[in-house]
């Protein structure tokens, strides 16, 4: 019986070893950083004009990187990143866009046509200084994105270290 530590770049986790050599693993400090995060409320859009989704609920959020005030993910374990974005618009529009946005840039993103938009993408992010956000466009005249966990929602899972 005992512990042992094992560590890969950017990754820290221990183990604890029983008598009959199976290892228990348990995640470290930056172990493997993952978030979800919903809107608490429907969110109005201006028409024909890029705008910062405001995910400011937290479904979970396993590393803490996830900023509920800026709506931006900023994880501290370099590598690359598996991330979804969807928005679903809860009044008539006639087109729909929906971005993510890698340190305030136009990264990857998907357009719809009345219904919903997901974007969804594989991204490098350094583990310092990176960030990503979600930003939704719609033509209408009072563009409304659904406050609903099952259609609107912004995510991401650390699938491998750098």
């Amino acid at each position: 019986n005992g512990t042992t530590g094992v560590t890969t770049p950017g990754v820290t986790s221990t183990g604890t070893m029983s008598s009959t050599g199976v290892i228990t693993a348990s995640q470290g400090v930056g172990g493997t950083p993952a978030f979800s995060a919903i809107l608490s409320a429907n969110q109005s859009l201006t028409a024909s004009t890029f705008t910062k989704l405001n995910f400011n609920t937290e479904e979970f959020d396993t590393n803490s990187n996830y900023d509920t005030t800026n709506y931006r993910f900023t994880p501290t374990v370099a590598g690359y990143y598996q991330v979804s974005a969807a928005i679903y618009p809860n009044t008539t529009v006639t087109a729909i866009i929906n971005y993510i946005y890698k340190n305030g840039a136009t990264y990857k993103g998907s357009a719809g046509t009345s219904t919903s938009a997901v974007a969804t993408c594989l991204v490098y992010m350094n583990g310092s200084t990176d960030y990503i956000e979600s930003y939704g466009y719609c033509t209408g005249t009072t563009p409304v994105v659904l406050a609903s966990s099952s259609v609107t929602y912004f995510q991401a899972v650390l699938v491998r270290s750098a």
